[in-house]
């Protein structure tokens, strides 16, 4: 299980927010996505055999926001 932070530009209110994590949560492999569009921050917990942080990156900005930074984690197993 990976935990992938990103930085996103462009999102103004919970609609854009929502917009994303429903995008997100589509995916095989997203276990979890949290969207603050206050912050600027989404935070996606994933199978890294079904995913990765480029194709999680792209699904973002293909809806119109620009990801301008990320930050991966590896989650231990439990």
């Amino acid at each position: 299980m990976e935990k992938l932070k990103l930085r996103v530009e462009g999102m103004t209110c919970v609609n854009c927010a929502k917009a994303i994590e429903r995008a997100l949560r589509r995916y095989r492999g997203v276990k979890e996505v949290e969207v603050s569009f206050e912050l600027g921050l989404v935070s996606v917990e994933y199978e890294e055999e079904f995913l990765n942080p480029e194709m999680i990156a792209k699904v973002i900005n293909d809806l119109g926001y620009k990801v301008i930074s990320e930050h991966k984690k590896k989650e231990p197993l439990k």
